[in-house]
């Protein structure tokens, strides 16, 4: 069973919908017990930092999530599940995060002629071998809303994207996976990714 997390934001239906094509037996829940018996668990989200971790905060969640990662369970964080594993973000704080890995979440620095939020088609590449990415082509295209990235401070970033300059598109640390980009709206490419993570 994959648990969908609920942590009050994000576009869970849809999440869902992409992986059960992709082949997984899948629920949304907001169930922190739920949460503790799922095989894997996917944290999606959109939305501030601030409030997707009181989400998870108020629900219990937070702990939850850290049991199945410290069990070794399959996580796969996208958007701003990627941007909560990371110690705090600048964003309305700082906020701390999860404190699962290293590192902090900044805004894009401002730039002539460079719109923030970062939204649309973006190509990626492969900074590290990362099996989540079988079968896909280098430079493949995916696509992102956000206006915050991850800056680790440890070497997780397995796929970077370029946009006023390289950023964390990916991070890979054992049984965690996290995208910055959404899958769920990257047809065939991130169909092959959520495949791939429903039979890691």
């Amino acid at each position: 069973m994959i648990a969908v997390v609920d942590s009050g934001s994000g576009n869970l239906r849809s999440v869902a919908k992409a992986l059960e094509r992709a082949g997984g037996n899948v629920v949304v829940t907001s169930d922190p017990d739920a949460v503790r018996r799922a095989d894997r668990i996917v944290v999606p989200g959109q939305g501030a930092f601030k409030d997707g971790m009181a989400g998870l905060t108020r629900r219990n969640l937070d702990e939850a999530v850290r049991e199945v990662v410290r069990a070794g369970r399959p996580y796969l964080g996208i958007c701003l599940g990627l941007q909560l594993l990371f110690d705090e973000s600048e964003e309305h704080g700082p906020v701390a995060g999860l404190g699962i890995l290293r590192g902090k979440v900044v805004r894009f620095a401002d730039r002539p002629g460079m719109k923030v939020p970062h939204m649309g088609w973006n190509d990626v590449h492969l900074c590290k071998d990362e099996p989540l990415w079988k079968g896909l082509p280098e430079g493949a295209y995916v696509y992102f809303v956000h206006s915050y990235l991850a800056v680790p401070a440890q070497p997780v970033t397995c796929l970077e994207a370029d946009y006023g300059g390289r950023f964390c598109a990916a991070i890979r640390h054992e049984n965690l996976f996290a995208c910055q980009f959404h899958p769920e709206k990257s047809q065939a490419v991130g169909l092959a990714i959520l495949g791939n993570f429903v039979r890691a």
